[in-house]
């Protein structure tokens, strides 16, 4: 049996997570490794996966009905396929939380969310109680569903395969859900879950006014995403997209700068994977400095300036 990927794209560009969902499902061992892209006029994507190191067969569904990536068109597409293939891979971003346990409950199967590492074809790792304890899971189903936890997986090649390109007859419309329209935010910034330097603010900031003040310039200085901790934005002073942590974004950039915060378990779950993390904390006793690579306990706003100055 072989391996199925569904790749996630923004019209027509492949996301990164692909490619490390790509990566895990290589290391299944279950022979091929093929990779479902349905859209709408995609060719020039299903020609840049085909290019993938380690992809054997890209699937190509180019229908009107996938232009936005409804779940339930999705999810009834990948149904079609199912049965030949052994494991269906998502990334575990939201949009492959939002298809995989739809295709699972068709299937009768039990989903295994969120895996960090593929011991075998049948047994995977994945995290619980906010990350404080690794599960070693077996699955007897037929077909495993599983969803990639994206930061636990290198990114495969984007160059190097060649692999054969066919199309696949779309389902039609499952009319369960319709698309009303769509609000863009657009920034500089890059997107938390690819930048290479995240520097996050917490509760300790005080103010949305300061979180811009503060963070702002230390993050444009390091080309940096921006985030933030749960307590933060449940204060108001950092949008929802901003989230890191167990109930928000996944991170694991080469360098995270944590200010003003303390380090509950919930944030932790989302950032302890960074590279290097350099914490700014005046409580010498926050749980913060205790993964920190580099801790600095010192007042952020008096501290975050001057580094901003020093990177001049």
């Amino acid at each position: 049996m072989t391996v199925l990927v569904i790749a996630e794209h923004d019209r027509g560009v492949l996301k990164p997570a692909t490619l490390n969902t790509i990566t895990a499902a290589i290391a299944c061992q279950s022979g091929e490794v093929h990779v479902m892209v349905a859209g709408h006029n995609v060719p020039d994507l299903a020609a840049a996966v085909a290019r993938i190191a380690g992809v054997a067969k890209v699937i190509v569904v180019d229908s009107a009905n996938f232009a936005e990536a409804l779940p339930e068109n999705l999810a009834a597409q990948i149904l079609a396929l199912a049965t030949d293939y052994s494991h269906i891979l998502f990334a575990a971003t939201s949009d492959g939380k939002s298809v995989a346990p739809r295709v699972a409950a068709k299937l009768d199967v039990s989903q295994i969310s969120d895996i960090t590492r593929v011991l075998a074809a049948d047994m995977f790792e994945r995290p619980i109680y906010a990350g404080n304890v690794v599960a070693t899971v077996q699955s007897g189903d037929p077909v495993k569903v599983m969803t990639v936890r994206t930061t636990a997986f290198d990114p495969a090649a984007e160059s190097g395969g060649s692999a054969t390109v066919v199309a696949a007859e779309a389902v039609p419309d499952s009319g369960k859900s319709a698309f009303l329209g769509r609000e863009v935010v657009k920034s500089e910034r890059p997107e938390l879950t690819s930048a290479t330097v995240v520097v996050s603010g917490g509760r300790g900031l005080g103010s949305a006014e300061k979180f811009q003040e503060v963070l702002a310039p230390l993050a444009d200085k390091l080309s940096a995403g921006l985030g933030a901790s749960r307590a933060a934005v449940d204060a108001g002073y950092a949008p929802n997209d901003w989230q890191v942590g167990q109930t928000g974004k996944i991170v694991a950039p080469q360098l995270y700068v944590a200010v003003g915060i303390s380090g509950a378990i919930q944030h932790l779950a989302g950032m302890k994977d960074s590279k290097v993390i350099v914490a700014i904390n005046k409580d010498p006793e926050a749980p913060i400095f205790s993964i920190a690579d580099y801790g600095l306990e010192a007042d952020l706003f008096s501290a975050v300036p001057e580094m901003v100055e020093r990177l001049g």
